[in-house]
């Protein structure tokens, strides 16, 4: 019997590796007659199984570890599991330091470095496209969480070395250091201040009253967040437009970014949450339909949404 321990946030090709080697070695055992594949069919029964727990109530319910253990031609992987409430897996972790770029406000960031878009987004940005961009699920398929936090610590140090790790690292460590970064942000992306009118303007029924509220929203965001927020949606439709190889559609990448760059403040988080279904709610969906709606828009241009400000801002 041979035991699997899957490491946190890894992905699939990274399971299911050494349980075929595992079952590749036992192959060549005498008398050994286990059939190919099974290390991917097995990982298959435990993702089957994680998905039910997550969606039992009682198990959401609980604060305690559940174990499990599934089994295969000899292979055994044993797992455990337990909920963590929205509030918490999505909570944002400030920087105590202001030297890094983890938790550290935008502004804050690209003052330092005298730019436009934080030189992590760039960067990641630029090693996806170079290398990833036709990555069956990039950006939903996890990286190993050890290689995440060896990228954070290497931007928050501003290591010289950050060019050679990026092109040696795993490109869906890469996309998800980006997404760390957005989800650390002291505050999201698109601000807690303007969250509650986001929702209001992506739930307008009127076409052109919803695309009015809609821009508006973007010309008021700091112009670090907005020329960011505009750096990654280019960047996203890159992503989509080879969906046919990577599989990830417009609503995919807005399914992954959308809670990650919109959604309520603790405070108010805290007095909506009132059980754990509420994962579940209507927000969560709110937030992936606002970035849906502007990256299924024509493109944006700063210069044209600041032109649009002043001519706002004169028309009495």
């Amino acid at each position: 019997m041979t035991d699997i321990l899957p490491q946190p946030d890894c992905s699939l090709k990274a399971v299911c590796e050494p349980l075929e080697r595992c079952c590749l070695d036992r192959l060549e055992e005498p008398g050994s007659k286990r059939p190919p594949n099974t290390g991917a069919r097995l990982w298959g029964r435990v993702r089957s199984k994680l998905l039910r727990q997550k969606l039992d109530p009682q198990t959401v319910e609980t604060k305690n570890w559940h174990t499990d253990v599934i089994e295969m031609n000899g292979i055994k992987v044993e797992f455990s599991m337990k909920f963590t409430s929205r509030d918490m897996s999505l909570k944002r972790t400030p920087s105590k330091k202001q030297t890094g770029v983890f938790g550290v406000k935008i502004s804050v960031v690209t003052k330092r470095e005298r730019s436009k878009v934080p030189y992590i987004v760039r960067q990641c940005v630029e090693e996806v496209e170079k290398r990833g961009i036709e990555e069956v699920g990039i950006y939903r398929i996890s990286g190993v969480a050890t290689d995440i936090q060896a990228l954070k610590a290497v931007f928050d140090a501003n290591n010289k070395d950050i060019l050679l790790m990026l092109s040696d690292m795993d490109i869906n460590a890469i996309a998800g250091t980006l997404k760390l970064y957005f989800r650390e942000l002291p505050e999201p992306l698109l601000t807690d201040r303007l969250y509650p009118a986001f929702m209001e303007g992506i739930a307008l029924s009127d076409p052109a009253a919803k695309e009015n509220c809609m821009m508006h929203l973007l010309r008021t965001l700091p112009d670090p967040n907005l020329i960011t927020f505009l750096f990654l949606l280019e960047h996203l439709k890159r992503v989509a437009e080879k969906e046919p190889i990577n599989k990830m559609s417009l609503h995919n990448l807005a399914t992954v970014f959308g809670p990650t760059l919109l959604r309520p403040s603790e405070v108010e988080s805290k007095a909506h949450l009132t059980s754990a279904a509420d994962i579940w709610s209507h927000d969560v969906m709110a937030q992936v339909q606002v970035l849906l709606y502007y990256l299924q828009h024509p493109p944006i241009s700063f210069a044209e949404l600041k032109r649009n400000t002043l001519y706002f801002s004169t028309d009495v």
